[in-house]
């Protein structure tokens, strides 16, 4: 017989000892536990989401490279942090040779424009420049969509501390959350973010832009491995609301009736008259004195700021310093987009107090009942001398370490989208053990912004214009695509469809070109078209092509008034035709400058050895030797674009070199 309660007291006991060996097994099986890690290893790192930043991540990944975007914020990537607009004077011939190359800001910016001007028309073709007025918000959205549907692109939101380094080689980049994420290569493009510094008036506060965080710690780590590093600074204007303006007191600037955009792919556009306007309005003297108020207060003259700014983009208080005897200056005043009020005044950029911004705005034409949505800043920032680097952007230092963008001084969206792109494909190609991809100075406005960077470096924030390029009358805009797809889809970034394009687009320019060489027209066929533009009549036949060369003569006219060329030609499209005009009237000009490519392209291909002692040349300059000891060029053309490097110290090499 048991004992009253042993049979209660039994069951309890085997209870809790159950419960105790579950325990222990679940603490057990907890220790086996295996977590997936929150990071594979990366091809490429980007670091930064901005212009260079997207068009890197985009060029690597659709090579093929698998890439990680790490981005502060990930509701701001490829945020216009200024002017609302793509593309310019060098600038639109920049973007679409991104285009041709397989980048994405052109189709972007044809999606989401709402006007678009030809500037320059008035003269020759090789200083058209397309510009476009873009949709803020729907900008970074489109860019943003089309990233997240391009296969082997990851994103995660963090801030990169530091970047992983062993044996002078980079191994991936370690974040503020505490993760280190491995990479075989990695893309600096950090903006206006390294340990940026804000300035409005006398309050000063760190942020990479308004309302957003610096980055801190990077600079310091490069500045450890041995890089140099220099302070810049940019600026923006105030925004208004667009409701409080009035228009009528300013001049409209309408957009054009021919919208060409930027992709040489099929992208929807606008139509014509779906662009909104922008407005063309000046400050005045008033406006001046209320400016020079703030002077006592100014960060720029007070020696606040210590970064350069942008030499053609200055401050309105910079103008009216430094332009004293103006009376007024332009401003743009141009809208955010479609489905906003917001309004950036394009030509006032300051750091002056609030309220001195506030009433100036108030004394120019239209503004007078203004109200301002935020102030205009300057912002200070770290850059590094591209001089540092090669020409595939991998810097000198550290191997697989690539920068790209304002971190190499250089200003606006287009010149750090040209650079990401670039850096882009090199990381790709130094990672699969293949040959950087260099554009030439001859072949693309890229190659010259970076030949100019390498080569001679920059102080200020550097900005492309058509006068840096000695070669322009071969890299226009309207050829961006005959000069580099083929280039591109050889390397495997262009798609098909872009080369089927392209020669598509060689065929019919022949052919157009082909049948006005070919074509005699007489004095009856003629004579009213070239009155109307006035031009002497025709004295004997003659081919259709010199008829052409007359200055006032356009083809698109010819053909509406000419039967003979309008029963051939109407079937061509407008781009065809108008390619074909330009190399018919350019044609002398074009060859000429085929004839000095060849010529400097000779000094192009002597390769200077990567061991050259150049202290054993007592013939050279100090200079000289000096910026070929630092810079180490790859061959005689590229030692001979070098600042500070002369004629005689060229010749001097070429000699030694047994030329």
């Amino acid at each position: 017989m048991v004992p009253r309660g042993t049979g209660k007291s039994i069951h309890v006991s085997f209870i809790v000892k159950l419960h105790v060996e579950q325990n222990v097994n679940k603490v057990a099986n907890t220790r086996l536990l295996t977590f997936a890690p929150m990071f594979q290893d990366y091809d490429i790192i980007v670091v930064g989401a901005g212009h260079a930043g997207c068009e890197a991540a985009a060029a690597a990944a659709n090579l093929g490279s698998k890439v990680l975007l790490v981005t502060m914020n990930l509701q701001t990537i490829a945020q216009m942090s200024c002017n609302p607009a793509m593309g310019g004077i060098a600038k639109g011939q920049i973007v679409r040779e991104i285009d041709a190359m397989g980048g994405y800001s052109g189709i972007v910016t044809d999606k989401t424009m709402i006007q678009f001007r030809m500037l320059n028309r008035s003269k020759g073709p090789a200083m058209w420049s397309p510009r476009v007025q873009s949709d803020r918000m729907q900008f970074a959205a489109t860019w943003r969509e089309m990233l997240e549907n391009t296969p082997n692109v990851d994103f995660y939101q963090d801030t990169v501390k530091a970047i992983l380094v062993k044996d002078n080689k980079v191994t991936g980049v370690s974040t503020a959350l505490g993760h280190e994420i491995k990479a075989k290569a990695v893309v600096l493009t950090n903006g206006t973010f390294l340990n940026g510094m804000i300035h409005i008036g006398e309050k000063n506060f760190g942020g990479g832009r308004m309302a957003e965080k610096p980055s801190v710690g990077i600079t310091e780590q490069l500045v450890s491995l041995g890089f140099e590093t220099d302070r810049l600074k940019t600026g923006t204007p105030p925004r208004i609301d667009g409701r409080s303006l009035d228009y009528s007191k300013m001049e409209e600037q309408k957009g054009d009736d021919d919208i060409v955009g930027f992709s040489f792919l099929d992208v929807d556009k606008i139509k014509p008259e779906q662009q909104k306007s922008c407005w063309i309005t000046y400050t005045n003297e008033k406006v001046h004195e209320l400016l020079r108020t703030g002077f006592e207060q100014s960060p720029m003259f007070q020696g606040r700021i210590q970064g350069t700014g942008p030499r053609y983009c200055p401050s309105i208080e910079d103008k009216i310093s430094r332009f004293a005897q103006r009376d007024r200056h332009q401003l743009f005043v141009e809208p955010e987009g479609n489905n906003t009020i917001e309004i950036y005044v394009n030509g006032f950029s300051t750091s002056l107090p609030e309220n001195v911004q506030f009433q100036a705005l108030r004394s120019i034409p239209g503004f007078e009942k203004c109200k301002m949505f935020r102030p205009g800043y300057a912002i200070e920032y770290d850059f590094f001398p591209p001089t540092q680097l090669k020409f595939s952007l991998e810097t000198k230092i550290i191997e697989n370490l690539f920068f790209a963008g304002q971190i190499n001084g250089t200003t606006g969206y287009e010149e750090a989208a040209c650079q990401g792109l670039m850096a882009g494909i090199n990381a790709h190609q130094k990672t699969k053990e293949l040959e950087p991809v260099i554009l030439k100075r001859s072949e693309a406005y890229i190659g010259v912004l970076i030949d100019d960077l390498i080569n001679k470096g920059t102080d200020e924030p550097y900005r492309m214009f058509t006068s840096r390029a000695e070669f322009r009358t071969l890299l226009r805009q309207d050829n961006a695509d005959l000069r580099l797809t083929e280039k591109s889809y050889r390397l495997g970034l262009a798609s098909q469809e872009r080369m089927d394009k392209v020669r598509t687009k060689k065929e019919n320019v022949e052919k157009v070109k082909n049948i006005l060489k070919s074509t005699s027209l007489d004095a009856p066929e003629t004579e009213g078209f070239l009155n109307s533009v006035q031009s002497s009549t025709l004295l004997t036949k003659q081919k259709a092509s010199q008829i052409l060369l007359r200055p006032m003569v356009g083809l698109k006219e010819m053909i509406s008034n000419v039967p003979k060329l309008k029963e051939v030609l109407s079937v061509f499209d407008s781009e065809t035709l108008e390619q074909a005009e330009i190399q018919i009237k350019y044609d002398t000009y074009i060859e000429k400058e085929k004839e000095l490519v060849s010529k400097m392209s000779q000094l192009e291909d002597l390769i200077i050895p990567d061991n050259f002692n150049y202290e054993k040349l007592v013939s050279l300059s100090n200079e000289a030797r000096q910026k070929f000891n630092k810079i180490k060029p790859r061959t005689l053309g590229q030692a001979s674009r070098i600042s500070g490097v002369n004629p005689s110290d060229v010749q001097i090499l070429m000699v030694f070199m047994g030329r």
